[in-house]
């Protein structure tokens, strides 16, 4: 598996699944916040992969279900999937970041997707999410469509992590999500609500949902999985900042 954190695939209970470790240099316990966040991204409804928490070795870990493999007769069935990145035809370089977009990947999933509006309904959504709780790691491999048939639809939500930086004013997402670009704030996130197939007062009640959801749940998601009262007070500041409401 890639990605900066320590990780493995791991067979279980007839599925395969990620493993996510904790690091010696970990300013707090990954494992139990990133599974908070996804029960937390569920509440505010959500398609989040399947997860849990187990202990190896006196540690916690984090396994994610693993939604592009089936269990059956013959073994594990893969199914196709596509990350964003290569919907946007795009790559990491940074000189090729500004096809980096929620815009564009709404345009693409159009074009794709057995079921659009629906689709781009989730990834709306996705986009107030990440804003709400300061997931400023939503690059485009964070994202795919998955086809476990003939038919192509966005996957289950994954790799939701706050990140509690200390810029009160401005916090950018990794993609354009408006008209003043990758700004992390409701009035640009509202600005494109049309390629969305949403109305202005449904993207609106989208969002103020999603926010009151996420201000009033939060720490009560973390305290039940057993994230630490210093654990939770080290990402409070992720959570709904303050640019987020700047006109």
């Amino acid at each position: 598996m890639g990605g900066a954190r320590p990780k493995a695939v791991i067979e279980d209970e007839n599925a395969l699944w990620i493993a996510k470790f904790s690091h010696p240099d970990d300013r707090w316990n990954h494992p139990k916040v990133e599974h908070g966040i996804l029960q937390l991204a569920a509440t505010c409804e959500l398609d989040v992969a399947d997860s849990r928490i187990v202990e190896i070795a006196g540690r916690d870990v984090l396994l994610v279900r693993r939604f592009d493999r089936d269990h059956g007769d013959e073994g594990f069935r893969r199914h196709r999937m596509v990350s964003a990145l290569t919907l946007l035809r795009a790559d990491d370089k940074v000189t090729d970041r500004t096809k980096w977009s929620y815009l564009l990947l709404a345009d693409a999933i159009r074009r794709v997707s057995a079921n659009p509006s629906s689709d781009l309904n989730e990834l709306y959504r996705r986009i107030c999410f990440n804003a709400a709780i300061s997931n400023l790691d939503d690059h485009p491999r964070n994202h795919a469509m998955i086809a476990k048939d003939t038919e192509w639809l966005l996957s289950p939500a994954y790799d939701l992590t706050p990140a509690p930086v200390t810029a009160v004013g401005s916090r950018d997402l990794a993609m354009e999500c408006g008209d003043q670009g990758r700004y992390a704030n409701r009035a640009n996130i509202l600005s494109n609500h049309g390629r969305f197939y949403l109305e202005l007062d449904e993207s609106e009640q989208i969002f103020d949902t999603m926010i009151e959801t996420i201000r009033g749940e939060w720490l009560a998601h973390m305290r039940r999985i057993g994230v630490s009262e210093p654990d939770c007070a080290r990402i409070s500041k992720a959570f709904v900042y303050e640019g987020l409401f700047y006109e």
